[in-house]
């Protein structure tokens, strides 16, 4: 079970695609999931992401916020090369 787990998030993870210098972000995760966390590395950047399920949806992005910011309109977020930890939380709906 949880090797099928890690492949489940793997392939969320697939899902959420460098181009360029932004992240397109658009999990897709089994409904019975409540959410997952993962580190995502951008060259020396690191953003700890967090994704809720509170609807029981496979897909879907509801809300992205990143340092405390909402992220409006393309659930999409420009990445940086500055060395910090950034808090990403994301919720599905």
């Amino acid at each position: 079970m949880l090797r099928e787990s890690y492949r489940v998030i793997a392939n969320a993870i697939r899902e959420e695609r460098v181009r360029g210098a932004r992240l397109v972000i658009d999990p897709c995760i089994p409904r019975a999931w409540p959410g997952f966390e993962l580190v995502f590395r951008y060259l020396s950047t690191r953003y700890d992401v967090t994704v809720e399920n509170p609807r029981h949806v496979s897909r879907g992005v509801a809300f992205v916020e990143v340092d405390s910011v909402v992220l409006t309109g393309d659930p999409s977020l420009g990445l940086a090369d500055d060395r910090n930890a950034h808090r990403v939380p994301i919720v599905l709906g």
